[in-house]
This record gives structure tokens, C-alpha cells and sequence, in this order.
């Protein structure tokens, strides 16, 4: 059956672990007929070379599919990179836990095999932008798939910020900082907490505190279409923190804005993926008996 995804750009670690499932990877794409291109670091992991080797910045323009080998810090990095394209996202696990990844690397062959013959299910998943506004200027932007954290530093000491939604005042909160976690991120970070998880397909954020000095400050769920800003009061070496993957310094009376991003990832998923039974599985929840 010929595919639909003329192009893939495969995404990888570049440590020896990654090797076999690189192979496996590209012998199962160049089998079907699709086309690979790799940025340098993936290529030099890989003992097949692909077709084309490029930036890792160029590669959303050539590909059609992205299929990322590695855990879901790996996968969130090509999300970022990916979304803003429309490129979907397909995640092999070579990492620990793989809520993202769900391809396990022994299943690379018939689990590709069925989402180039079309047979998959595809979920978007909200991405979140983040500026940090400082004397009422942008200095800094980025976007996240997970969360954006505003926290105290290395200094130890607990921050103090004050938290508007949709230009209304929520509450001021001393403590450790704040979570804004998509529905994706609420079984990151925000899980290890004490904030709730939320389905993927609600349109929802989780503001969740970290170690509030008032125990009454609870974690909120709010609508996605929210804007949500955190301006610091006081406190020593805060910082912005994007997907654990960027970070701001922040200074008293910066303001952390923070909206849904313009465009959604979307991942591709294999014939049997649940995401109920994805969390059984890495949650270690106790199945029913039947």
C-alpha cells in the first residue's frame, strides 16, 4: 500500500542506545518507499545514512511526517519545532516512562508499518506561549508543550507573585512558585505536585502552586483560551522556566504572560493506543478484576 507520508524526518538521541532502533527505523521507511531526512546529530548516530541530512531547524520544511526516537523530553524539543508547520509527530520510547513516546522499540516495524498504511489516531495537543514583559516591554518569548513554571532560583528562598486571569485579579501566593501546565504536562511536573490530570482533549489549564505557604492555595483548572499573567513581588533569582528546556531570569515587577499557543501539536498514535490504558500502564494503577 503506497503512503501517504512521502518524507519523514527522524529525530533521535545521539548515544549508542538509540543505534538499533535507528536501523530498524530506517529499514522499516526506505522498505516502504519514504524518504528520510536527519539533522547532523541523529545522522551521525544513525549507521544508515539518510537521504538528506539538514539543520533541525530546516527539517519541518521538507518533511511531511516527524518520528522522534528517544523519550518525551526529545519528542516535547520536536513539538516545538513541528507544530508551528503542522507536522505531525509519531514517538518511539527509548526513554523511562514514555507518555508521549508510545511506540516501544521492539514494536518500531509493524507499529510504522500501520500508520503508513493510514491506520493510526491522530489528538492534537495544546501548546502554550510564554512572554516575559518587563517595564511593559516583550523581552522574551518562546513557546511550550508541557508547562511554563515560574519559580524561586538556587538562592532557596520562597518567591512572592501575583496571579491575574483574563485581566482578574486570582491571588497573591508566597511559596515555591507556579505551574501552568497543559493537559499534556499535567502528568509531568504538575502531577508530582499535587495537580489533577486532565484529559488531552479538554480544553483546559491547570494552574497548580508549588509548596504554597497557604495551604488554601489549591490547584485551578481554567478554559485554555485564558490568558494568564504572573507578575514576581519579591524574591531572589526567580526565573521563567519553559518545558524545562529554556529559562528566563526574572526581576521583581516582570510580568510572565502566558496564552495557548496558535497552532497544536498533533500525534499520530498506533491502532491500539488508549490513553486510559496509557496511564495504568505508567502509573502503575491497580486494574479491575475481571
Amino acid at each position: 500500500m503506497t503512503s501517504a507520508f512521502k518524507t519523514a524526518a527522524v529525530v533521535g538521541k545521539s548515544d549508542a542506545a538509540s543505534v538499533p532502533a535507528l536501523e530498524l527505523l530506517s529499514a522499516t521507511l526506505r522498505r516502504r518507499g519514504v524518504r528520510i531526512v536527519m539533522d547532523p546529530r541523529t545522522a551521525g548516530a544513525a549507521r544508515t545514512a539518510p537521504d538528506e541530512t539538514l539543520p533541525l531547524e530546516h527539517l519541518p520544511a521538507k518533511a511531511d511526517l516527524a518520528i522522534v526516537v528517544g523519550g518525551d523530553g526529545t519528542l516535547i524539543s520536536c513539538a516545538r519545532l513541528m507544530a508551528p508547520h503542522g507536522v505531525p509527530l509519531v514517538g518511539v520510547n527509548l526513554g523511562r516512562l514514555g507518555f508521549l513516546t508510545d511506540i516501544q522499540a521492539d514494536r518500531i516495524g509493524p507499529s510504522i508499518d500501520s500508520i503508513l498504511d493510514g491506520e493510526f489516531s491522530s489528538e492534537s495537543r495544546m501548546l502554550l506561549e510564554g512572554s516575559v514583559m518587563r517595564g511593559g516591554k516583550k523581552i522574551y518569548s518562546t513557546v511550550a508543550m508541557n508547562d511554563i513554571v515560574v519559580s524561586r532560583g538556587a538562592a532557596g528562598s520562597m518567591i512572592e507573585f501575583s496571579v491575574n486571569v483574563d485581566g482578574e485579579f486570582i491571588y497573591t501566593l508566597r511559596g515555591d512558585g507556579l505551574i501552568v501546565a497543559t493537559p499534556t504536562g499535567t502528568t509531568a511536573y504538575a502531577l508530582s505536585a499535587g495537580g489533577p490530570i486532565l484529559h488531552p482533549s479538554l480544553s483546559a489549564l491547570a494552574l497548580v502552586p508549588i509548596s504554597p505557604h497557604t495551604l488554601s492555595n489549591r490547584p485551578v483548572a481554567i478554559r485554555s483560551d485564558s490568558k494568564v499573567e504572573i507578575m514576581l513581588i519579591r524574591g531572589e533569582d526567580a526565573r521563567a522556566n519553559f518545558d524545562v528546556q529554556s529559562h528566563k531570569a526574572l526581576e521583581v515587577g516582570d510580568i510572565v504572560a502566558i496564552v495557548a499557543a496558535a497552532k497544536p501539536a498533533t500525534l499520530l498514535h498506533p491502532p491500539n493506543y488508549r490513553y486510559f490504558s496509557m496511564l495504568r500502564n505508567k502509573l502503575h494503577w491497580n486494574e479491575r478484576n475481571t
